[in-house]
């Protein structure tokens, strides 16, 4: 019997979920290589130390080169809900029985004010936005 080679498809660098993967593990990635340094200047090993030092220089970089793809991303999605041409609170009724009111309102988007969206928008309660009057 032979042995196969995983498939793992291709998905786009830069999607929503593999972005805040990615940033979750450059985090984990700098967090260790931060613990192994402290380790390192402790045994006195020098060579390490300097290999570690740039290490945490690229993870640093790349982290926030991410970050600041998922700041450009929020910005566009806050844009694209702005744009709409009406918006109001949502009552507590109608936040209990959201299908319902997603299935009246065509395009309706809600927006909560503790998302990435909501904070750039300075929402302060959930706001529904839709092209038409609801």
């Amino acid at each position: 019997m032979t042995a196969q080679a995983c498939y793992t498809p291709n998905f786009d660098r830069y999607s929503p979920l593999n972005l805040q993967q990615s940033i979750q593990n450059l985090n984990n990635q700098l967090d260790k290589a931060r613990r192994k340094l402290a380790a390192a200047k402790g045994r006195g090993d020098d060579v390490m130390a300097k290999q570690l030092q740039n290490d945490i220089r690229k993870l640093e970089s790349e982290l926030a080169a991410n970050k600041e793809i998922k700041t450009r991303e929020a910005d566009k999605a806050a844009q694209d809900v702005k744009s709409m041409a009406f918006n109001r609170a949502l009552t507590k009724q109608e936040q209990a029985d959201m299908g319902k009111l997603k299935k009246s309102v065509k395009g309706l988007v809600v927006v909560h004010p503790l998302t990435a969206v909501g904070k750039k928008m300075g929402v302060k309660v959930v706001t529904g936005f839709a092209p038409k009057e609801f």
